[in-house]
This record gives structure tokens, C-alpha cells and sequence, in this order.
């Protein structure tokens, strides 16, 4: 059952999950000269790819796309020679879409342009709902909490969300919720972030997971694939402009068991991989690699 409590639920709902993986990482210098972030080793045997997708599994997500684009060949590799348990006669699968300027004569150019240029191929999967990931972030989350939330509370979009020191939500999508956690506002990357009420030295940042129903998803994107001084950006584009006319909630990231801010870990830079490498040392890590009932998959030669 993989520890989780609707271990089943992904599928239930027919979610599909996009996994963006086609970043270039060019603060990482010298660890992604030959590599996309998402393939870049963690934790020893590790790829960072393998927590989002170990996420899925775990949460009975088991339709998983991956978009790559930046030098994937070892992306590439690792996913299909660790990932290919899946069964495709039950409908499951991990596939790789890479950049084939399907739609237009350009390469994938924002987030929300990649799904764009896929929408025919998710159409094709007949999802209900499309969970987006970032692929180089270091967590476990069970999806299908915050896919069953979105479900019960009505909401038209999801953004998973995390509480970050002011001093480095700068560098993440910052949101401001009201006291049933609605998003009220919504920039990415701020000068000024605002803080959590209560909080002056806490911000609620953008983990870079949203949950759209799939045709409201399609909607969203061929809108803003019109839009000629668009980046063509989740964080950017698509969810600042559905604040305030759509309705989009944000899920704070938690310990299911102890109810405190859960460990999520952003490896962008050198400064955070490094950090994120050495909690791995502590005595009793926040991130439990050896946790049976949650485990994160790999491959190794």
C-alpha cells in the first residue's frame, strides 16, 4: 500500500501527472554542464527526479508524464531503466515528452507553454485532473491529500504551498490566503514578499504543485498561449491572473503526522544542494531516506 492513506485515490480520479523537468539549472554551474536538474545526483544514489515520481507512485498516481527538453540524455537513461515497472496494460505508464515544437516553431519557452505544446497528448490520457510537478525539488507528499481537497473544497485550482524565511521568498512564487486559505494574492519572485499574519518573518511560497481539472487546465493555456507579452509561466502568468476571478486555493505542506511544516528543499543552487545534502547527516534527519512505508525509488547500475 506504500503507507499511504487513499493509496488508490490518483486513480480513482483519473489525475494525470506532469512532471517539468526541462530546466537548465544554470545556477548549479558545473553539475548541470552535462545534465538537466532533474538528473542531477542527490543523497548519493539518488536523482532528484526520483522524489516527485516516487511521490506518484507512492500516492497511487501511476499516469505520469515527464517533459524534458534541456540535455536529457541521462534523464532519459535513468527513466528508462528505473522506471519502466509500471503495467500499460492497466493503463499505467511514465512516459518522456520531449521539446517537438508539436503546435509551433519554437522549443518549450515557460512552464505553461510546455504543457501547451503537449495538450494533445494529455487529451489523449482522458484525465479528469492534471497534478503539475517540479522535478527538481526534494520531498515526500502524498498527492492524493491534496488532490482529495481540492475535490471537497470546490476549488478550481490548488497551489501546494510552504512557509519560507522572508529572506529567501524571493525567490519563489508568494501568496497571501485568507483565513480559509484562498489565495488572495499572488507574485512571482517579489521585491517586497508578503509575510504570513502573525509571522513577520515568514512568507507562504509556491512549491511549484498545482492541481487544475483538466478542461479548465486547456482553457487556461490556449488563452495564454494568445497573449504575446506573456512568459507563458505557471507562476508567472497562469495563476496570478486566475487569482481573483477563478477560484484557487492554496494546500500548506505538512507533516501528516505531526502537523508542523514538512521538509521541502528547493536544490537550485549550489548553496541549497549543499545544504540539502548535508541534512542528510544529522543524527535524525527531517528527511527519512530509510522510511519503508514511504519509499523513494532509484536506480542503480
Amino acid at each position: 500500500m506504500f503507507g499511504s492513506a487513499h493509496p488508490y485515490f490518483g486513480n480513482m480520479t483519473h489525475t494525470l501527472a506532469l512532471i517539468l523537468a526541462g530546466g537548465s539549472g544554470t545556477r548549479l554551474q558545473s553539475l548541470t554542464r552535462w545534465h538537466s536538474k532533474p538528473a542531477v545526483p542527490f543523497g548519493g544514489k539518488f536523482r532528484t527526479i526520483d522524489f516527485p515520481l516516487s511521490n506518484c507512485i507512492n500516492s497511487g498516481i501511476r499516469q505520469i508524464s515527464i517533459l524534458t527538453q534541456y540535455k536529457s540524455h541521462s534523464l532519459n537513461t535513468h527513466i528508462q531503466k528505473g522506471w519502466s515497472f509500471l503495467r500499460p496494460e492497466l493503463g499505467e505508464f511514465v512516459e518522456l515528452l520531449p521539446a517537438q515544437q508539436r503546435v509551433k516553431d519554437s522549443w518549450y519557452t515557460g512552464t505553461a507553454d510546455a504543457v501547451y505544446q503537449n495538450l494533445d497528448i494529455i487529451d489523449m490520457v482522458h484525465p479528469d485532473y492534471v497534478l503539475i510537478l517540479a522535478g527538481d525539488h526534494i520531498y515526500k507528499m502524498n498527492y492524493a491529500l491534496m488532490i482529495q481537497h481540492h475535490i471537497e473544497i470546490g476549488a478550481d485550482i490548488t497551489v501546494g504551498c510552504i512557509e519560507v524565511p522572508i529572506a529567501a521568498a524571493r525567490e519563489f512564487g508568494v501568496m497571501s490566503v485568507d483565513s480559509s486559505n484562498w489565495v488572495q494574492t499572488f507574485q512571482e519572485k517579489p521585491d517586497q514578499p508578503a509575510t504570513v499574519p502573525g509571522k513577520n518573518d515568514v512568507s507562504l511560497a509556491s512549491m511549484g504543485i498545482y492541481i487544475f481539472p483538466k478542461k479548465l487546465l486547456e482553457t487556461l493555456l490556449i488563452e495564454d498561449a494568445e497573449l504575446t507579452n506573456s512568459a507563458h509561466d505557471f507562476g508567472k502568468n497562469i495563476i496570478p491572473n486566475a487569482v481573483g476571478r477563478l477560484k484557487v486555493a492554496a494546500f500548506p505542506f505538512s507533516d501528516s503526522n505531526t502537523g508542523n511544516t514538512a521538509y521541502w528543499r528547493d536544490v537550485g543552487t549550489i548553496d541549497s544542494y549543499f545544504d540539502a545534502n548535508m541534512d542528510l547527516l544529522s543524527v535524525t534527519p527531517e528527511l527519512n531516506l530509510y522510511d519503508q512505508t514511504w519509499p523513494i525509488w532509484t536506480y542503480q547500475e
